[in-house]
């Protein structure tokens, strides 16, 4: 097996099973994601575990393209208009779902985790610690295929992508914080520092920002000079890549970096070039989505599941109470239209790269836990990847904000 047809694989029989889906009623992406299960190395083994890992260099790179592509929807006089409701929303749901997951793997974990000389305080608040702050994270794009898929515009809609936006920076916050204290607690590690603690996650997050807002300009320079549509597009996808690099090489977040640098772009540029600018991204986008939710099924692992199958449930069930009863009750307090407050916690299930990025990062920090916490997280991830994307349809079908569904 090479890459070239490891992708031509991935590409065509995520189209069959994209197709598939839509005509029994289901979005695409869950088709996309059962042929990445099915041509993964623990079913059918089409696609090696090898493959998959010299594949995985992709994922960066479609993140940062969706990424770019969902701070290009957020209006700055839209954004302003719900900003009480998007902060309030934004950030009862992350921390809801922190703690709810926190309290609880810290107290059902011991009764079917059997660790050796584990206690309270050493393993399983460490444990809850950790998952807490990776399932405050949403995916943002499962959200963004969906919502381009139905065409989604309205208040719903708007919120949701916006308290994404929000939500990864919040997620990558508390992970920094939680990362530095926990693996304190378990034996023989070290202790941790106020500027570990609380200054480096702060100085990452604004850091992949303002990496973001010089990569926009550079786009808005260049997209004014560039007449042709095909070399706007080179323009656009060298921009969105090298912001990918700076990004990794100085361990800031891409996924932040490209919103912002979406968000200047659209708020910079006139209508008439702002289209063009993101139309080019439009015409890649569906390829972009078929191989990034193949992939992610193709990490899809039964041995995984087997041993880590109660705790990602746990995960699962204690991230959706979170995530429901928070965005519930921030848009209760901001007054949020009806929609919002019905149906808003419903899409913010979606799991994907930065949790399974995080979830490794977690794995090195742990030398006794760092195993089962990424289990729990990797099929709690399949999980949520299988049934997040019919409840963000219910959701925007329900509100209304569906505009260009086909049956």
């Amino acid at each position: 097996m090479n890459l070239a047809l490891a992708i031509g694989i991935m590409i065509i029989a995520g189209f069959f099973g994209g197709r598939l889906a839509h005509w029994i009623k289901f979005p695409m992406i869950t088709g996309y994601i059962i042929v990445g299960v099915l041509l993964s190395p623990s079913v059918f083994n089409i696609l090696s575990s090898t493959t998959v890992d010299d594949l995985n260099v992709f994922t960066s790179i479609a993140l940062g393209i969706i990424a770019y592509s969902i701070g290009g929807r957020l209006h700055l006089r839209a954004v302003h208009k719900m900003e009480r409701s998007i902060l309030s929303i934004g950030v009862l749901q992350a921390v809801s779902a922190f703690i709810v997951s926190m309290v609880a793997i810290m107290l059902i974990t011991p009764f079917f985790l059997d660790i050796p000389e584990a206690t309270l305080i050493n393993a399983y608040l460490p444990m809850g610690l950790v998952i807490g702050a990776i399932a405050s994270a949403t995916a943002p794009a499962a959200i963004l295929a969906l919502v381009r898929e139905y065409r989604a515009r309205g208040p719903l809609t708007t919120t949701l992508l916006s308290v994404v936006a929000l939500d990864d920076a919040i997620a990558i916050i508390l992970f920094s914080i939680v990362i530095r204290v926990a693996p304190s607690m378990a034996v023989g590690i070290g202790g941790f520092s106020g500027y570990e603690m609380l200054l480096l996650p702060t100085l990452k997050v604004f850091g992949s920002i303002a990496i973001g807002v010089a990569f926009g300009f550079a786009i808005v320079y260049l997209a004014r000079l560039v007449k042709e549509r095909s070399l706007l597009l080179v323009v656009v996808l060298g921009i969105i890549m090298l912001c990918v690099g700076v990004a990794k090489l100085l361990d800031f977040s891409e996924i932040l970096s490209n919103m912002a640098v979406g968000f200047v772009v659209y708020n910079r540029l006139k209508i008439g070039m702002r289209e063009k600018t993101f139309n080019v991204i439009d015409d890649i986008e569906d390829v972009i989505f078929a191989m990034f939710f193949v992939l992610a099924g193709l990490h899809f692992d039964l041995g995984v599941i087997k041993i880590a199958g109660i705790l990602a449930l746990l995960i699962t069930v204690g991230r959706f109470a979170g995530k429901y009863l928070g965005a519930r009750t921030g848009a209760t307090i901001a007054r949020s239209p009806e929609p919002v407050k019905k149906y808003l916690g419903l899409t913010l299930m979606p799991a994907a790269g930065v949790t399974i990025g995080l979830g490794l990062l977690a794995e090195r920090a742990f030398p006794t836990l760092g195993a089962i916490i990424y289990n729990g997280i990797l099929t709690s991830v399949i999980i949520n990847e299988l049934i997040a994307p019919p409840l963000v349809k219910y959701a925007i079908f329900k509100a209304g904000e569906q505009r260009a569904y086909q049956t």
